[in-house]
């Protein structure tokens, strides 16, 4: 009898991990969900996965080696959150680095394989950013030590922003995984994700833009940016992400090595997103939409929050099958339900 593959999900209490865990539970495998905190994601009662949930604290010297022992393949979506629930990392930060840089190289090394196992080289999917900049080495992205092409490399444009450090340490931890994949020791693949927003499963939150601006509206309070709308965002419903990364997993070996982009494709002004979003509630709610105004950005506000964010999920589509199902205003109107109430849960 073949034995069911070992899948490692890493982060699995959180946002995006949550839903990955719902998806991988309905598959003929192993899965092991490993979070900080003793919880159990929704929806594995019904599982057909033979699930182990084990509370980790990764930061534990020895830790990580243990949570992902014997895996096929590792599903890594730990994220850094700051005090306030942001992803945002600063200079220094090394809280920050270490979980979006340094945990992949502890993890390369977790995995490498030795003469003695005779397995094949384990699978690892990472979450990376959409706003990560090409490689300033090469200007094209391309992973400076490997020379590996990446899955949609396009010439830098000369006006490039600077990166903030935590794109500096998204594509670190891509590189990690590139040169791994060179020397046989893994099969790396990294997905750069834009805005992921949608409903929360238990326990995780959704401390998004558009959840928090959702609650806003809700409870009649105006929705706020920090410019005049015109900045675009590629948003991806949640459920899509988790479908992204089960696509991912079934053609690692046909990714490995390259990062690749994974979006709706379609870059919408967030001043639209932010009125869709109003009249979501307000049809839900029976009054009027609630005012969308521009307010001063907040001191810690970076070059990355003005910047247009576009992705070509084409190449990943092609390769994959994958395509995102779930259209943005119905992505809106189910977000709004599952904050309004208990019985909105049934939109996941």
């Amino acid at each position: 009898m073949v034995s069911r593959p070992l899948i490692t999900v890493l982060g699995a209490s959180g946002f995006i991990g949550s839903h990955v865990v719902a998806e991988l539970a309905e598959r003929p495998v192993r899965l092991r969900a490993v979070a900080r905190r003793p919880t159990v994601p929704a929806g594995l009662g019904r599982s057909v996965a033979d699930v182990e949930t084990r509370a980790v604290d990764l930061s534990r010297p020895g830790a990580l080696a243990e949570a992902v022992a014997g895996s096929d393949a590792v599903v890594h979506l730990v994220a850094h959150l700051d005090g306030a629930g942001a992803w945002r990392a600063a200079d220094g930060d090394s809280a920050a680095e270490r979980l979006n840089t340094g945990l992949v190289r502890e993890l390369a090394d977790a995995l490498r394989p030795t003469p003695a196992t005779g397995r094949p080289p384990a699978v690892v999917l990472f979450a990376s950013t959409a706003t990560t900049t090409p490689d300033p080495t090469t200007g094209t992205g391309r992973p400076a030590t490997t020379g590996l092409v990446p899955a949609n490399a396009a010439p830098a444009p000369a006006s490039t922003p600077p990166a903030t450090p935590y794109e500096r340490q998204k594509a670190a931890a891509e590189r990690i995984l590139a040169d791994a994949t060179a020397a046989g020791e893994l099969c790396g693949v990294s997905l750069r994700l834009p805005t992921v927003f949608g409903p929360a499963t238990a326990p995780a939150v959704d401390r998004g833009v558009v959840s928090a601006m959702a609650r806003r509206a809700l409870d009649g309070e105006p929705i706020t940016m920090w410019h005049d709308g015109t900045v675009r965002r590629d948003l991806l419903y949640v459920r899509d992400a988790a479908t992204a990364f089960t696509a991912a997993l079934d053609h690692a070996r046909t990714l490995a090595g390259r990062h690749w982009s994974v979006g709706s494709g379609h870059a919408t002004p967030l001043g639209d997103v932010f009125r869709a979003l109003a009249a979501a509630v307000a049809s839900r709610t029976g009054g009027p939409p609630v005012p969308v105004r521009r307010v001063e950005p907040p001191a810690f506000a970076s070059a990355a929050d003005f910047r247009d964010v576009r992705t070509d999920p084409a190449p990943f589509g092609s390769a994959t099958g994958w395509a995102p199902r779930v259209p943005l205003r119905e992505a809106l109107d189910r977000t709004v339900a599952a904050l309004a109430g208990p019985h909105g849960k049934d939109l996941l």
